[in-house]
């Protein structure tokens, strides 16, 4: 459908173009000319809808054309292909046949419905399935993705095939009141408790220091076992060194068990959580648990040094001790003359240069110990450019003015999360000397000033490497208005944390200055998950350097080997191994600089994943209430085949119109130049054949 649309100009033109060309077609034919009757009517009808056509056109009004485009209802099918629902069923159920079951509702329905299929663990994926091999479930985070993949479709119902049972993600119920459409849940699973002895959850620090005592808590869980006697016990690297018999005075049995341990060796410990298994007992899959321990020698220690008091010191230190392999040692000049400096990994002068305090500076030209300035109002300017050459800052007047921090996209020393980078770009200025600022070669810029609407190439937080020394230095001051803001806005301080955790890791990563270092982006790697190795090749300078290849051995416990080549990144290495069977892996890195070979070992372990064994009753309730809080309806699975009537009689789940407008100039229609030249070219052969022309 279409139609005109006059705009400014008055619709009154149309009649009166229609007039002119009729005027203009009378005063052309009006008098008997040598041409028959019904001929001069034919032609003053051809040159009065010319004439028309032509005023329409310096018109130009414009052309509305509507369509309207059916929409069918969308059905989705999420599928819950966690390991649970085939673990604990009833005995009645056949996953295989309710998959089949599942899959014959989108012939069902027919052509009068759009059906897409889905299946998800902790990831949602494309199509059913009937592997049930997922090792974690994560409800929320699949209603969340088909919500954003279908934003403002038109969505008739959610089928949500599942037992109620996940691990990952929020409470669901959150997040489907945020699609507007009717929940069908399918209620798998079963919800009679069964006897089961498990271990229902371990709470421990990932880190522990030799020679000192940890605990863990270890949620000891029993059901449908009221009088037996729960026998826990913990190896370390295969060797007893906890046990404890627990007797179960109950049918829903919970008992949360403190265990002291002491960390009396260095390095990656493995421990094994157990509880013995007992007659017709359901699963035994649940009765263990294994935990990786890092036994560190010592925490590396920070030197905060300050002249004054400043709300950004608080800041520091407690970010800086988010990470328990960090001590701060926090000082004023006034108080330093106790402190030794050998004892440090890093120091951080707080609007101050080194040549404030003798120690410090001698300390630092002799050493290689990374240095953090961190510059403000109080700063000396021409002192802290004199003693780095990462930064350089030119000043004429001691003046100051408001950035904002703006994430630098091409920066590759460290990664922030995605979260972070967003948050840090929303939060308030820190207060930086007014003036120009300069970086030396190869200093990497993770933050740059924006001052105003303004972004500049000005650093805010900028890292270099001076002679085998690591430098940062931030230009400005006001870190504790970050995390007051962050709070506000989010309820945790989480990014200002990471931005200077992850600043100390870097500075003190390479302290010991090892020409070829390979590492784990962690210890431990959960089953499933891909293994990232990272690595740093320097040169004689101690620059960073990525130019010879990176070859990578990594042999299992079962003696498998698998070999890898380091991709480059940035200036360093990066390996993604991908997901590995479960076990403890070593691994045996080299490379070459000129005739010089550089070898690297380490180890790292993939544990088991059995989160989807710690429940065993399914959570029809959550099912239930999913269903009725948004208009549908909870079904067993026997009943699927009621489904497709159930969607069909919903009134509200029904084909929506939508309207689509569109508006162009009538001078675009190329027809209508058409239709002008036809009109005028058969009115000049009419009048040549007569004689007229």
């Amino acid at each position: 459908m279409f139609s005109l649309t006059w705009g400014s100009v008055s619709g009154w033109w149309l009649p009166a173009g229609l007039l002119l060309g009729l005027g203009y077609a009378w005063l052309m034919y009006r008098k008997p000319v040598d041409l028959g009757k019904n001929l001069r009517y034919i032609l003053a009808a051809f040159r009065a809808i010319t004439v028309f056509f032509i005023t329409v056109l310096l018109i130009s009004p414009l052309v509305k054309t509507v369509k309207y485009e059916p929409q069918r209802p969308l059905v989705l099918i999420a599928q819950d292909n966690s390991s649970s629902v085939n673990t604990f069923k009833p005995t009645d159920f056949s996953s295989s046949t309710f998959v089949d079951d599942l899959a014959k509702l989108k012939q069902e329905l027919g052509d009068k419905y759009d059906v897409q299929e889905f299946h998800f663990d902790k990831d949602l994926h494309t199509g059913l399935s009937k592997s049930f091999g997922g090792k974690q479930t994560d409800i929320a985070g699949a209603l969340h993705q088909l919500n954003d993949r279908f934003t403002n479709q038109n969505i008739g119902a959610l089928v949500l095939a599942t037992d109620g049972l996940y691990n990952q993600g929020n409470d669901p119920q959150y997040e489907a009141r945020n699609i507007k459409t009717n929940i069908y849940t399918i209620a798998l699973g079963d919800t009679t408790t069964k006897r089961d002895l498990l271990i229902g959850n371990v709470n421990y620090n990932k880190t522990a220091f030799l020679g000192n005592d940890f605990v863990i808590e270890v949620l000891a869980t029993a059901y449908q076992s009221n009088g037996e006697n729960m026998n826990l016990a913990v190896t370390e690297d295969g060797k007893q060194v906890y046990t404890q018999s627990i007797p179960v005075t109950g049918n829903d049995f919970k008992k949360i068990v403190s265990i002291k341990l002491n960390a009396a060796k260095k390095g990656l410990r493995k421990y094994n959580i157990s509880i013995a298994s007992i007659k017709n007992e359901l699963s035994t899959q649940n009765n263990t648990e294994t935990i990786y321990v890092e036994v560190l020698d010592a925490r590396q220690k920070v030197l905060l040094l300050y002249n004054g008091p400043h709300p950004d010191l608080t800041v520091i230190k407690q970010a800086i001790e988010t990470n328990k392999n960090f001590e701060v040692k926090a000082s004023s000049l006034a108080d330093a003359a106790t402190i030794k400096p050998a004892d440090y990994s890093l120091v951080v002068l707080y609007q101050l240069s080194a040549g404030e305090y003798a120690p410090i500076k001698n300390f630092i030209a002799k050493s290689k110990t990374p240095v953090w300035y961190i510059v403000g109002s109080q700063s000396n300017l021409q002192a802290i450019n004199s003693e780095q050459n990462t930064v350089r800052i030119s000043a004429g007047r001691a003046e100051t003015q408001e950035v904002i921090p703006l994430p630098a996209n091409d920066f590759t020393a460290f990664t922030l999360s995605d979260s972070a980078r967003r948050k840090i770009a929303a939060f308030p200025p820190l207060v930086a000397p007014f003036g120009s600022y300069g970086t030396a070669a190869g200093t990497s810029v993770l933050l740059k000033q924006k001052i105003g609407a303004v972004a500049t190439t000005y650093p805010l937080l900028a890292f270099g490497d001076e002679a085998g020394r690591r430098i940062a230095v931030l230009t400005g001051e006001g870190i504790w208005r970050w995390q007051l803001s962050e709070f506000q806005n989010y309820g945790n301080r989480n990014a200002t944390d990471e931005l200077l955790s992850q600043t100390v890791q870097y500075l003190t990563a390479n302290a010991n200055r090892q020409r070829f270092r390979v590492y784990p982006a962690r210890n431990v790697f959960d089953e499933g998950e891909n293994v990232i190795l990272n690595a740093e090749l320097y040169n004689d300078a101690l620059e960073l350097i990525n130019t010879p290849d990176v070859k990578i051995e990594l042999k299992s416990a079962a003696g498998k080997n698998y070999s890898f080549l380091f991709t480059r990144t940035g200036q360093s290495y990066q390996l993604d191994g991908g997901a590995l069977p479960i076990g403890e892996y070593t691994y045996s890195a080299s490379t070459q600089n000129g005739k010089q070979d550089f070898k690297a070992t380490g180890q790292f372990t993939i544990k088991p994943l059995n989160l989807e064994a710690r429940q065993s009753a399914a959570n029809h309730s959550l099912l239930n209430t999913l269903a009725k809080q948004s208009g549908g309806q909870m079904i067993k699975p026997s009943q699927i085949n009621q489904l497709a009537d159930l969607i069909r009689k919903n009134e509200n789940i029904k084909t929506v119109v939508y309207e689509d407008k569109h508006y162009s100039d009538l001078i675009d229609m190329k027809w209508l130049f058409v239709m002008i030249l036809l009109l005028l070219s058969t009115e000049w052969f009419l009048r040549k054949r007569e004689g007229e022309v």
